[in-house]
């Protein structure tokens, strides 16, 4: 039975959902909690480390290609496996004592646990991106990884914002364990759901596919460089996925301590900055698929990157009159926040509709995964620093500093969209 378009939505859907749930704890909360009990920001920024995975999951990802690329079953295999793990990891952190976090020790064991936590999510995202390459059509694609831009972003309101105000009424133990529950909840359609009559169109010989068991894993690497290096369009963009997310590896570890720092508590963080925010992303991603049907895919790419260095510069603007001593207003700040999220949603909409279109279809987990891991090894190497950066210039010249970086680096969008050839550029 072939899947409907609907049907196709809702599984991936849930994918994100409960891959964005850990994810979201995080990245939004784990700052908050570490810096509350006296962490310095550039260990904070040290914890970057942990999203290692999402940027080196390229490196396993044409083994779950080796086999879907005729099987498509087997990355729902692979799904529901990651997804069943990371229940019984969120499980056993709900018995860690959070109380201990300043003990070199625990600090080691929490470390590791939310390190195999990443690993299981980006090899859950692979899969998920496979699937997603194979299954929706041209046309669906911006819908589709609209429908991943809501799961992941509703994994973070959960994971981040829900998780810092549960915290004061269910403690560690009982909001670890409603996230374990979602993980379960959002396994229930990949589990139910028969993939191979979806996709014979899809099957390849095994001749005309680089990730067979003769082929050795040097072999393949040099053949998705090659792809990559090909011709100048793909040079560029190459570029563009290195550089886009610069900013945001710069400033990722910063935000949310200087909102501690100014004086907001875990409940502000995590309603009105978390989880408004991750509610406002879901509207711009809503909005950035509108206009898409309007804007060529490239110049929206400029135009959604233009808006997101916008919202930084009302963050620059913020740090400079904390530094000053003036009074912030928290509206200030919660406005600022949703800016940055809703920007962000829309970037992150167009990026990946991209990246999908450059991902071969017999390459499809490989392909998705090598961009994003660009994007998350930029990203992940410059939170783990950015900590040090910002202490040493505080928060008001370091955020500028990001800002005039980032209009910098907009040239190479510029450069890709004049090479950018009709197939990626065409309004659809």
């Amino acid at each position: 039975m072939l899947l409907t378009a609907r049907q196709t939505y809702l599984l991936l859907f849930s994918l994100y959902w409960a891959q964005g749930l850990p994810v979201g704890f995080m990245t939004h909360a784990l700052p908050v909690i570490l810096r509350s009990q006296g962490v310095s920001l550039a260990h904070i920024g040290g914890f970057g480390v942990l999203m290692a995975p999402w940027a080196l999951k390229v490196f396993w990802a044409p083994y779950l290609d080796r086999y879907g690329h005729q099987n498509i079953e087997s990355y729902r295999y692979w799904a529901l496996v990651t997804q069943a793990l990371t229940v019984v990891v969120l499980v056993i952190l709900s018995f860690f004592p959070i109380h201990v976090l300043d003990q070199p020790v625990y600090l080691v064991i929490f470390f590791i646990f939310l390190l195999l936590m990443n690993i299981l999510g980006a090899t859950q995202d692979i899969a998920t991106d496979a699937l997603a390459v194979n299954l929706l059509k041209p046309k669906q694609q911006h819908w589709g990884n609209f429908f991943q831009v809501v799961g992941s972003r509703l994994g973070f309101i959960v994971g981040g914002g829900v998780i810092l105000w549960l915290m004061d009424l269910l403690y560690w133990q009982g909001t670890f364990i409603l996230l374990a529950i979602l993980v379960a909840i959002n396994s229930l359609p990949i589990w139910k759901t028969q993939l191979g009559a979806s996709v014979k169109f899809l099957k390849v010989k095994q001749s005309q596919s680089d990730f067979s068991h003769s082929t050795s894993l040097k072999q393949q690497f040099k053949n998705y460089f090659r792809y990559f290096t090909k011709n100048k369009e793909l040079r560029i963009w190459l570029v563009v996925l290195i550089t886009i997310k610069v900013t945001d590896g710069l400033s990722g570890a910063i935000l949310k301590p200087l909102m501690v720092d100014i004086g907001l508590s875990f409940s502000q963080i995590g309603i009105y900055v978390t989880m408004l925010g991750a509610m406002v992303a879901l509207l711009g991603a809503a909005f950035a698929s509108y206009l898409l049907k309007y804007l060529s895919r490239s110049y929206a790419l400029l135009f959604f990157t233009l808006l997101k260095l916008a919202s930084l510069a009302v963050f620059a603007f913020i740090a400079r009159c904390y530094a000053q001593g003036y009074i912030i207003t928290t509206w200030w700040i919660y406005l600022a926040n949703a800016l940055e999220d809703m920007f962000a949603a829309m970037q992150l909409l167009i990026m990946l509709t991209l990246v999908m279109q450059y991902s071969r279809q017999q390459y499809a987990g490989t392909d998705f995964s090598f961009q994003v891991s660009v994007m998350a090894f930029v990203s992940g190497a410059l939170y783990s620093l950015s900590g040090l950066f910002a202490e040493r210039l505080g928060y008001s010249d370091y955020l500028f500093c990001v800002l005039v970086l980032g209009g910098v680096l907009l040239w190479p969008i510029i450069s890709w969209i004049k090479k950018a050839t009709p197939k990626y550029s065409d309004v659809d």
